[in-house]
């Protein structure tokens, strides 16, 4: 968490409602040319701090801002250097009561799995159930409210070290399901690796990848981010079509017979959620010649 008390104070009451007995809590510093940050860091830590059920709590509260690379990739560090295994939520993931549940059955069914990496709160399938299961499995490690274990997170590399040499390798180009999907994430990671981007979970992902992990992803969506807007990092637009998704009980949970990525499911996500469908030819080049008709 960092400076944002009114979202901290719902994800707060969430985690209140299930009671965990160890809570690790870090917040990351003001930055000291922003007028008034001092001020709403101390209010989110006030908040924080006020936990009213029997719980061993741990605190992490930096004195200066590291930012987000590497104040969130330091923070679950932290948090694996006293955890085998455990859920992740920063400050503007709301999570359904039923996000623990299935985070804790989970981590427990695959703590041995070393193919599971993630486990996700997140859908993005507007509605549509992949298999016969509660979940299924994806190459896609959605961070909006996550659950991993120790043996996968020591993996994590912040840098990305083995870009240069991944990016040319044919794992990384069978990874993708076209070129469009694999330009885009090249983008991405190149921006990553030459440090254009200051953040920690595009690393994540690579890292998950790298290794050819899968995430474990529910049939329904079990957390919303309620942070899109102007005072937000990375998600500033308030009207996002990913903004504020409803959330719902995903039941009695039932496991999948095979720990397989759904390819149908992952190109729907890279498509609507990522955007992959409007980066294709024709459509670009319509919008190309659009912007060059149409007076600026």
């Amino acid at each position: 968490m960092f400076n944002r008390p009114k979202t901290t104070a719902k994800v707060l009451e969430a985690i209140c409602q299930v009671k965990p007995r160890r809570f690790y809590i870090a917040a990351d510093g003001p930055r000291p040319d922003y007028e008034g940050e001092a001020e709403k860091v101390r209010q989110v830590r006030e908040i924080v701090t006020q936990v009213d059920w029997p719980c061993e709590v741990k605190t992490l509260f930096r004195e200066k801002n590291l930012g987000c690379k590497v104040a969130v990739s330091s923070a679950i560090t932290w948090f694996f250097e006293h955890e085998e295994k455990g859920i992740i939520l920063e400050d503007d993931c709301l999570p359904h009561p039923d996000f623990f549940r299935f985070c804790d059955e989970l981590l427990e069914y695959y703590e041995q799995d070393e193919r599971v990496w993630v486990i996700t709160g997140n859908n993005f399938q507007d509605g549509q159930w992949r298999g016969k299961a509660s979940y299924y499995f994806s190459k896609y490690n959605h961070c909006w409210g996550w659950a991993t274990w120790k043996r996968a997170w020591s993996k994590y590399d912040v840098d990305i070290s083995f870009w240069p040499a991944w990016s040319k390798s044919s794992a990384w180009q069978n990874l993708h399901f076209n070129s469009v999907e694999e330009g885009y994430w090249r983008k991405i990671f190149n921006r990553v690796y030459s440090s254009e981007i200051n953040t920690w979970d595009y690393q994540w992902t690579a890292c998950v990848w790298y290794h050819g992990a899968l995430t474990a992803t529910p049939n329904v969506n079990l957390v919303s981010n309620i942070g899109f807007g102007s005072d937000a990092t990375h998600t500033k637009t308030a009207g996002h079509i990913h903004a504020n998704l409803p959330v719902f009980p995903i039941g009695e949970i039932q496991h999948p017979s095979e720990v397989a990525v759904d390819v149908e499911a992952d190109k729907y996500t890279f498509n609507e959620h990522f955007g992959g469908k409007r980066m294709r030819f024709p459509s670009s080049l319509i919008r190309s010649i659009v912007s060059k008709l149409v007076p600026q």
